[in-house]
């Protein structure tokens, strides 16, 4: 039997002792106890620190997994793809902080980025577009659009745009701070960006009832 080779206490402690494993054999029990361990950890029970992605200058490292696939591990990134989902646009815009995450407010704490936390990104690629597309100004308290430099043809289009042009109050809102709050909708620690969407409606409505209420506990 295993227990009676030379060798089975230090295999003992070597499958105790490295790496980490995601299977039961060496958790403990319900009760706190410690499993008799019979087998030694396996290669495809392997388990990762996890990537804790912060904000700040892209660093982004290969990791080669099974099968000689990779994931690629985003340590640091400060720029990501968000789109607008009622004008189905979507821009590269800069990550400003992180605001909310309902799996642990150390993320928010420490600027961490994971898949579902909501985040402040800058509003300017967002008010540009709807500047070009629309010709109206968002994001200012006096709406100072100028069309007259631009040719006939394009000027009427704005226009008969500009009637069918719906935005929400509380996104107008804010486009005057300059930051929209967004959800990341990847994995950076697997797929090495941070993309996601621009909160809207009842979702920006359930997301800032959450963090008034974190304020005020």
């Amino acid at each position: 039997p295993f227990w009676l080779k030379p060798g089975a206490r230090f295999a003992r402690r070597l499958s105790s002792s490295m790496g980490i494993d995601q299977s039961k054999r060496n958790k403990r029990r319900k009760t706190g106890g410690r499993r008799n361990v019979h087998i030694m950890k396996r290669k495809y029970n392997l388990g990762r620190p996890a990537a804790n992605t912060k904000i700040g200058a892209k660093r982004v490292r290969p990791v080669r997994v099974r099968f000689g696939n990779t994931k690629w591990r985003a340590l640091r990134l400060d720029h990501g793809n968000f789109a607008w989902p009622t004008e189905r646009r979507a821009f590269k815009t800069k990550i400003i902080s992180a605001v909310y995450n309902a799996t642990n407010n150390e993320y928010v704490r420490t600027n961490t980025l994971t898949k579902g936390a909501i985040v402040l990104v800058d509003a300017a690629p967002f008010r540009l577009y709807y500047w070009k597309y629309y010709g109206l100004e968002v994001g200012r308290k006096k709406d100072d659009s100028d069309l007259s430099k631009r040719s006939p043809h394009a000027r009427k289009r704005c226009e008969a745009r500009a009637k069918d042009a719906k935005l929400e109050p509380a996104l107008k809102e804010q486009f005057l701070t300059g930051r929209l709050l967004a959800c990341v909708a990847s994995r950076p620690g697997q797929c090495g960006v941070a993309d996601g969407y621009i909160l809207e409606g009842d979702e920006l409505a359930f997301y800032k009832k959450k963090m008034e209420k974190k304020k005020k506990a």
